[in-house]
């Protein structure tokens, strides 16, 4: 097994894995063992007592966050006409329809969220056997299928982050940088947390929100006391 950096050590040592904090207090130490070379991204984990494998325990939405994510996210756009130019008036990275799709099929992946009229689904379904295994597939539930594509890219651009849980019922996410202000990062991680917990699914039973940790890119994580959650 390979042993960690000594400035992985060190950050570890300086936090208690067991002891449970306030999302105020995980911040700062958080950002204190933030100390890598780049600006690291500060990031959430949640583990839910759900079981995405049945369909009334699939938890998945989207979140604005209110400082953004400090990254910038490359949107690809699948609309025509009138609605590619609102896309590309808002900022879209790449816009297009079957040209977009074929360059897709080839093997073209430099974006981060795919965002699409309805009257384009046909085409993007053809997808979906690339998008979906990404996260990537459109969906009118977090708003990536929309007519209004000018917002759904602002959005993007802005910190919409979209999340999904995982088979072993596990959520993550980037929700801000290193280099952002503790308040900052502390009403973004806030946010994501309030946004998962509203998203609650009916088939949910017992615990719903287990344990959930934050950290940065290259630090250790650090456990948030979630009393005021769990039965949420």
């Amino acid at each position: 097994m390979a042993k960690s950096g000594k400035r992985i050590r060190n950050a570890r040592e300086t936090v208690d894995r067991k002891k449970l904090h306030s999302v105020e207090e995980a911040v700062k130490l958080v950002k204190a063992g933030a100390n890598a070379k780049f600006d690291e991204t500060i990031e959430v984990a949640m583990n839910l007592g759900v079981d995405p494998r049945h369909a009334d325990q699939m938890v998945r939405g989207v979140v604005s966050l209110p400082n953004g994510t400090g990254r910038d996210v490359r949107v690809a756009v699948f609309a025509k006409d009138a609605k590619a130019e609102e896309a590309k008036s808002a900022g879209a990275d790449i816009v297009g329809a079957e040209d977009l799709m074929e360059k897709i099929q080839g093997g073209f992946m430099d974006f981060d969220r795919v965002i699409a009229t309805p009257d384009m689904m046909a085409i993007v379904g053809r997808l979906g056997k690339v998008l979906g295994p990404k996260g990537m597939m459109p969906n009118p539930k977090v708003g990536t299928v929309t007519p209004n594509v000018a917002q759904a890219v602002k959005d993007s651009k802005g910190g919409a982050v979209e999340f999904r849980v995982e088979k072993a019922g596990i959520i993550h996410a980037g929700v801000g940088k290193a280099s952002f202000a503790e308040k900052a990062i502390a009403e973004n991680v806030q946010a994501f947390i309030d946004a998962v917990t509203k998203a609650k699914p009916s088939g949910a039973k017992g615990t719903y929100i287990k344990k959930i940790a934050i950290s940065s890119t290259m630090g250790p994580g650090v456990k948030i006391d979630t009393s005021g959650n769990a039965s949420a």
